[in-house]
């Protein structure tokens, strides 16, 4: 009897030991597996001359964790929107699907109710804020597909903060008479920030909704697609951590309550090449933008929440591909992303159908760290030299992935490397592993332990009331 008495006391200590929950952070990686976080841990150790231990990510330092299960209505597994749905709304639906039940019905999404209750809400991402993800918390499509019309989803939903790379599609595909997206947003009320400078001199206008977007002199991807990923960044460019720190000050000064959501969305761009540097790269980048958020809870302990966790895992990472050791210090020899040694050894052939070994070589080594500081077996270097004689007679076609065709040399080398990292992959494509979730705030406890990917949304919206 007194066992119980202490374990209700301890239950009733967790109910009211908050205040009002008033603030929601919900963060998603993008592709993210359980495997993509310990592998960044273990990176940043290994770079640190610790190879057998790892450095926390923020994430992984919250009181309450646990693992949810992504697959979709249709599929064992899922894509990013079925999975997003989920996420958003609580219900399965079918791959490609946004918002919508498999028979097309329409399911409200834990932003719309939050809104219709007086919230302030925030989208945003390194990827294009009408991208599956993003899209997933205000659009209602059939088909993820659709972007010209996710993008007037996304200013009818009267949402008050977007972040990111922009629109995807501005101005649609077929009809002429189609309304730029962003002329649309700004006779909605929407003021278009270009770039972080931008967005922090608008602070204290007078401006109730705000979409910021990288500027146009932002040399990374097409504009509208991607931020640049954190390997390849240059000074200037627009960071996840930058939308963060904007939207929090923007919706705190303007509402009592209010939700963000927030995604990593590069960590699947990278691994769905199989690239782990670049991928370590997004988590990291991920876990600055969770410090700002995290920097507010401290200061809000009591009305605060913060949920981490992924929509899917992309590439069947394995920390692991021989004996039983680790490498993981050689990946710091790459020096860009995939994307870009890809496009390097790309430009090469474009400028000379028959470039010499050697400049191919002097790729390698400049960008990977071959021959210098990563040993190259003279096997290996066969196994390369071949794919450099199918390019000069253009029998080597190009990788297709899900955002890039990526070219042989580019592909072989980085592949190599995670090799040599004792890095593996099963495919360039989704898996069905299940998703880490972490938890700091108040209801945190709600979502440690195993969940389907179903519950996440349902135990935050409980969590509000």
């Amino acid at each position: 009897m007194k066992r119980i008495f202490l374990i209700w006391c301890a239950v009733l200590c967790t109910l009211y030991s908050f205040g009002e929950l008033k603030y929601v952070f919900y963060f998603i990686g993008d592709g993210m597996g359980s495997n993509q976080v310990l592998g960044a841990e273990m990176y940043r150790s290994a770079l640190q001359g610790k190879p057998l231990g790892r450095i926390q990510t923020l994430m992984t330092t919250f009181p309450y964790s646990g693992s949810a299960s992504s697959y979709s209505k249709s599929n064992g597994i899922t894509d990013s929107a079925a999975a997003g749905t989920c996420l958003a709304t609580g219900k399965k639906t079918k791959n490609g699907m946004l918002g919508l039940d498999q028979d097309s019905a329409f399911i409200p999404t834990i932003a719309e109710e939050l809104k219709a209750q007086g919230w302030g809400i925030g989208i945003m991402t390194t990827v294009a804020i009408d991208h599956a993800t993003p899209a997933a918390f205000y659009a209602h499509v059939p088909n993820r597909n659709k972007y010209y019309r996710i993008g007037e989803q996304l200013i009818e939903s009267k949402f008050d903060f977007f972040g990111g790379a922009g629109f995807h599609h501005p101005q649609g595909k077929h009809d002429d008479k189609e309304v730029n997206l962003y002329r649309a947003a700004e006779k909605q009320g929407y003021v278009i920030a270009h770039g972080y400078e931008e967005a922090v001199s608008l602070q204290n206008s007078d401006i109730s909704k705000m979409i910021l977007v990288q500027n146009d002199d932002d040399q990374g991807a097409k504009h509208g697609d991607n931020l640049r990923q954190a390997i390849d960044r240059k000074a200037g460019d627009l960071t996840l951590k930058q939308i963060v720190s904007t939207a929090i000050p923007f919706l705190n000064s303007r509402y009592d309550r209010f939700f963000m959501m927030v995604e990593g969305g590069m960590i699947d761009y990278a691994c769905h090449g199989d690239d782990a540097a670049t991928a370590f790269g997004e988590v990291w980048d991920m876990d600055e933008a969770m410090r700002v958020a995290y920097d507010f809870y401290l200061a809000h302990p009591d009305e605060t929440l913060i949920v981490v966790t992924a929509d899917h895992e992309t590439g069947g990472m394995a920390l692991g591909n021989s004996d039983y050791t680790l490498h993981l210090d050689l990946l710091h020899n790459q020096k860009c992303s995939q994307w870009i040694i890809s496009d390097l050894f790309s430009q090469l052939f474009k400028e000379n159908k028959k470039p010499s070994w050697e400049q191919v070589r002097t790729i390698y080594r400049e960008q990977l760290g071959f021959w210098e500081s990563v040993e190259i077996t003279s096997e290996e270097e066969k196994e390369l030299k071949a794919l450099y004689k199918a390019a000069c007679t253009k029998k080597a076609k190009d990788t297709k992935t899900m955002y890039k065709s990526i070219n042989k040399l580019g592909e072989a080398g980085v592949a190599l490397l995670n090799k040599k990292a004792h890095v593996g992959w099963t495919t360039f494509a989704h898996t069905a592993h299940a998703v880490p979730i972490f938890s700091t705030g108040v209801n945190a406890s709600l979502f440690s332990g195993w969940h389907d990917n179903t519950e996440i949304a349902p135990l935050i919206l409980e969590a509000t009331k």
